[in-house]
């Protein structure tokens, strides 16, 4: 038995009851990058490897609360937040937060990945929760985490060749973000898989390889909750990013079918050579 407290990460999203995404995929992320994961449930999604078929909001007062509660009593090294389905919850979320010192002038780094946008590219929120996001979050986050439909929706800027992800990350980061990292998954054509971190001066392209395969679930979440969880573990923002990057470079290199359609991206290659090894 260890008397000593491991660093914590917080996420701030949505169950996913596939298991490949949301709170379950940050968790299992955390726990595979050595930090102990704390959790606020934001909303509770009825899905599957066909889809999200329905969900349940979680009350902004429960939302706000189990924030407050991990908090005080057991401490946050870093957090993230996943889908805040609302403006109602997103600004719970910012007055929690701002409360626990986590993001904007707190100590605690803060990762604002913006899932506005499904898998498909669909968008999870109104004109108001976008607003909120733009408006309330961004400006304190420590880096913002979008995908390429995300930084439509939050830009309004169309990203379909490498060479126009730097102008987007200006945009993004004019919002109010210390750093932004702009995530070239979608890039389908390009034969690497190349985000871009903004510090407002300076750009550090990420470069990995585009593994071929159609089972991506959750790989927005895994870098996130990677990044995060270096963050946790006292990394810089750029040693966070390139951890994150290589983990999730692996967990989409192992990703693995499940159900009828789009199966996860995998933890196990940080456990076991394979599942039930």
């Amino acid at each position: 038995m260890s008397d000593k407290r491991p660093p914590s990460a917080l996420t701030i999203a949505g169950s996913d009851s596939g298991g490949a995404a949301g709170l379950e995929a940050d968790l299992r992320t955390f726990l595979t990058c050595g930090v102990h994961g704390l959790v606020a449930v934001t909303a509770v999604t009825v899905q599957n490897t066909l889809g999200v078929h329905d969900r349940s909001d979680i009350p902004a007062r429960i939302v706000a609360g189990q924030i407050e509660a991990v908090a005080e009593d057991m401490g946050v090294d870093a957090a993230k937040t996943g889908m805040l389905a609302s403006a109602e919850i997103i600004e719970a979320v910012a007055e929690a937060c701002e409360r626990a010192g986590i993001g904007g002038n707190g100590a605690t780094p803060f990762v604002v990945d913006p899932v506005a946008a499904s898998m498909h590219g669909h968008p999870l929120f109104d004109d108001a929760g976008l607003s909120a996001l733009r408006e309330r979050l961004l400006p304190m986050a420590t880096v913002v985490t979008p995908n390429l439909d995300e930084v439509r929706l939050l830009t309004g800027i169309e990203v379909t060749r490498r060479e126009q992800m730097p102008d987007a990350a200006v945009a993004l980061h004019a919002l109010g973000p210390r750093f932004v990292l702009v995530k070239s998954g979608h890039l389908t054509d390009d034969p690497e898989c190349v985000d871009l971190l903004f510090d407002g001066t300076v750009f550090t392209e990420l470069p990995g390889p585009r593994h071929s395969t159609p089972h991506t679930h959750g790989a927005g979440d895994a870098m996130a909750s990677a990044l995060t969880a270096g963050l946790a573990r006292g990394m810089s923002m750029q040693e966070a990013a390139r951890f994150g990057k290589w983990y999730v470079a692996n967990a989409v290199r192992h990703s693995y079918p499940m159900g009828a359609k789009i199966g996860p991206v995998s933890a196990f290659w940080r456990v076991a050579d394979e599942p039930g090894a």
